[in-house]
């Protein structure tokens, strides 16, 4: 699975770990994300993220 980039502050989204702060569970693809997602380190929208070595 792919890892994805905040555009803002750069914080990585790994699908391997998830984020269980937001009862995201590890294994989740960024695409099975919920659509109010938000960086838990600057608050920007699964839109603004960006697909890794892209």
């Amino acid at each position: 699975m792919k890892k994805y980039i905040c555009d803002v502050c750069e914080w990585v989204y790994d699908p391997e770990l998830g984020v269980p702060d937001q009862n995201i569970p590890p294994g989740t693809a960024f695409e099975d994300l919920p659509d109010d997602f938000e960086c838990p380190d600057c608050g920007a929208t699964k839109e603004e993220f960006s697909p890794m070595g892209e």
